[in-house]
């Protein structure tokens, strides 16, 4: 039994994610997951979570293991989320996302929600979250000004978040099309790996 597990979906490659940690990978947590751990694990970390397909795991499933001292780690999604609400407790948030939450900058949940293939975790919308990392991007690089970028980010809040994506976003500012072919990135994705990196380095 393996004393680390991880909960990851579509925010990172599940066999990326084994080339940099050892641990046993879970889906996405949903509420009840924690209480089936084995009680070897002595390190968990949440990165994806549901939202709306099932009930999301509440803070105070999360307040027992770091009672027990187990470390909790989160980032990039679900995990970025319950890290902010809990690192008063305990719990370490890991990356931007995290950060953003934290300190405010960003508030709603549905900014880090997306909808995604069940069986191979495929995205299959753009999160708000990434989306804001691209728009930063493309400000700093003389793309846009930063006024286009957030009446973009103003339309795309008002957007039902299964139906957000780059595409979209083209649509909105014709002048960003090459920009997001060449430059799209996934900040989900880099601060999911920096959990991993940093549970390797705990």
């Amino acid at each position: 039994m393996r004393e680390i597990a991880v909960y990851l979906g579509p925010s990172l490659d599940v066999g990326f994610a084994r080339s940099i940690l050892d641990a046993e990978y879970l889906p996405p947590i949903r509420r009840g997951d924690l209480e089936k751990l084995a009680p070897e694990v002595r390190c968990v970390g949440i990165v994806d979570g549901e939202f709306y397909q099932n009930l999301a795991v509440s803070p105070k499933e999360i307040l027992p293991l770091l009672d027990r001292d187990v470390q909790v780690y989160g980032a990039s999604s679900m995990g970025a989320l319950r890290a902010a609400e809990l690192c008063s407790h305990g719990m370490v948030g890991v990356g931007k996302i995290f950060a953003w939450y934290r300190d405010g900058v960003i508030d709603a949940d549905d900014e880090v929600a997306l909808t995604y293939d069940p069986e191979t975790y495929r995205s299959l919308s753009e999160p708000l979250i990434n989306i804001r990392f691209v728009l930063r991007d493309a400000v700093h690089r003389g793309i846009i000004e930063s006024s286009q970028a957030g009446e973009v980010l103003e339309a795309l809040k008002g957007v039902y978040f299964p139906d957000r994506s780059y595409q979209l976003v083209s649509r909105l500012c014709p002048q960003l099309g090459d920009f997001l072919n060449l430059h799209r990135r996934s900040q989900k994705a880099e601060d999911a790996e920096l959990l991993l990196r940093t549970i390797v380095g705990s």
